[in-house]
Parts: C-alpha cells; sequence; structure tokens
C-alpha cells in the first residue's frame, strides 16, 4: 500500500512562492525515511536538508507544486484566501498520487473539517490531517524537507539579482529593508497582496 505525505514552504513569507510537496512511497518502505533520520525541515540544519532532500527523491515519487507570487496575488484578488490556496496544491498533489492514504500538515484550525473536505473529493482514499504532522509522520517530514530545499533554491536565485533579501519572512528586519528600498517598483516576486507591503506603502506613501 502505497501512503503519501504532505506538507509546504513558505506559507508565511512575503516573498518567494508557496511550494507544497508529496512524499509518496510503498508503506513497508518508510522504514528507509526513518534510518535517514528525517526530521521536520525546521529541525534540521539548511547543508543536511539538501542532502535529505536527494536522498528522500531517490527512494520516492514525489510530487511538487509551485504557487508564484503573482499567482497568489491574483488568487486573492479573487477572493480566494491563503488556506484555500494550499487546498488547491494539496488536491494536484493528491490528484498526481496513486496512494490509498494521505498524511496532511494541517492548517485548518479543525483537522477534522479539512479531513472531511479531502475525503469528499477522494472517497477512496483514507486521509489523516493533523497539526504538527511532521513531528509524527516520517513522509510528512520528508515532505517537508523537500519543499523546504526546493523553496531555498527559488530564494537563491532571487538573491543572485537583489542580494541581501532575508529569510523573505514579515518578521526579518532584511526583509522589510528590502520591501522599503523596492517599493516604488516591487519585484514580481513579492506578494503585493500581503498586508505587510499594504502597511508599508500607506507609511512611505
Amino acid at each position: 500500500m502505497k501512503v503519501v505525505g504532505i506538507d509546504e514552504a513558505g506559507r508565511g513569507s512575503v516573498l518567494g512562492p508557496l511550494v507544497i510537496c508529496g512524499v509518496e512511497i510503498e508503506e513497508d518502505r518508510i522504514k528507509f525515511l526513518e534510518r535517514l533520520k528525517v526530521k521536520d525541515s525546521k529541525r534540521v540544519s539548511p547543508k543536511k536538508r539538501v542532502v535529505l532532500s536527494r536522498k528522500i527523491k531517490k527512494i520516492t515519487d514525489y510530487h511538487l507544486v509551485k504557487i508564484t507570487a503573482q499567482d497568489i496575488d491574483l488568487l486573492r484578488a479573487n477572493e480566494v484566501n491563503l488556506n484555500e490556496i494550499e487546498k488547491i496544491g494539496m488536491r494536484k498533489i493528491i490528484g498526481k498520487s496513486d496512494a490509498h492514504a494521505c498524511y496532511v500538515d494541517c492548517f485548518d484550525v479543525k483537522p477534522e473539517r479539512f479531513r472531511n473536505e479531502l475525503e469528499s473529493f477522494f472517497p477512496e482514499l483514507k486521509v489523516v490531517t493533523e497539526h504538527n504532522a511532521e513531528d509524527k509522520y516520517v513522509v510528512v517530514a520528508a515532505a517537508s524537507i523537500v519543499a523546504k530545499v526546493e523553496r531555498d533554491l527559488d530564494l537563491a536565485k532571487i538573491r543572485k539579482k537583489f542580494k541581501d533579501v532575508g529569510s523573505g519572512y514579515p518578521s526579518d528586519p532584511k526583509t522589510i529593508e528590502f520591501l522599503k528600498n523596492t517599493h516604488n517598483d516591487l519585484p514580481e516576486f513579492v506578494r503585493k497582496s500581503w498586508a505587510t507591503v499594504n502597511r508599508l506603502e500607506e507609511k512611505l506613501s
């Protein structure tokens, strides 16, 4: 029986894409992920994440959905909120897989509501939605690592052109400074629909 674990990277960032990853593997091969000591990406150093991501890709089928800053802004302009945007990506991943069970790191405050919603789209699929699922299910931790590495690659491309943009998150002073310096001509990788951007534009206008 195949299972797929799903997690994302970049949900709260004001820069770059939202990257959603599904890692699919036969249930009896999960032990190989465990032997790699796969953990949530936040608990692994950047260098170790890259190594683990490469190894995870070799022993699993993985599915990526990247939603660009421009697409996020377009969807939000059409009153599609971030939760719904992420759900769209997750449904795409499940549709690409042929897993019998799905484990999802849940962003909904009510995991059972999200589980019921996914099961309505995929009635033959066993769905498990839990907060902090990456700490409990190694397939979700593996997805978190691949998603984070893929997003870091996108940010590395941004840094080649724009030098230090920080982490991309609103809590990072370097990211805020970058937004201040470019507010008259924000690059396409900035999520212009973010409240952070709107507040800065109001202050600086």
